[in-house]
């Protein structure tokens, strides 16, 4: 039990220290709003709400690079509704995207996966900007 207890504090660990990078590339991007606490926050999963964006075409021009996201929040991913739990936070409710890191034992890759997300998603949500004619607000 207690190398079980090691393994899933390690695996935390890193995943915050990910999740991090990825909040502040998320932060580096104009109109692009992080929901939730910086460090009282589950370690493995990160929100963000992209203005003048859809986020089902994030999520797909992120899928489109090899990039598995969702759209929305967990508590309405079966549903087109926006996410009552974001507008209680006072989030956006549309243009949301959500990561949530699986074990690094599952992925083993996940940190090159991270850092292709780092280097792709200023360009995506650039242009999924342009596709909606809202480039340059």
């Amino acid at each position: 039990w207690q190398q079980c207890a090691a393994v899933r504090a390690a695996d935390n660990a890193a995943a915050h220290e990910l999740i991090g990078r990825v909040r502040a590339a998320v932060a580096a991007i104009p109109d692009v709003e992080i929901v939730g606490d910086p460090d009282d926050r589950l370690p493995h999963i990160v929100t963000f709400s992209a203005l003048y964006a859809d986020g089902e075409s994030l999520v797909r021009e992120l899928d489109r690079r090899g990039l598995a996201l969702a759209s929305g929040s967990a508590c309405t991913s079966s549903t087109l509704e926006p996410s009552h739990v974001l507008a209680a936070m006072g989030a956006l409710t549309h243009g949301n995207v959500r990561l949530t890191l699986p074990w690094e034992a599952a992925v083993p890759e996940r940190q090159g996966g991270i850092e292709r997300l780092i280097a792709h998603l200023p360009e995506v949500v650039a242009g999924v900007r342009a596709q909606l004619g809202a480039q340059g607000l």
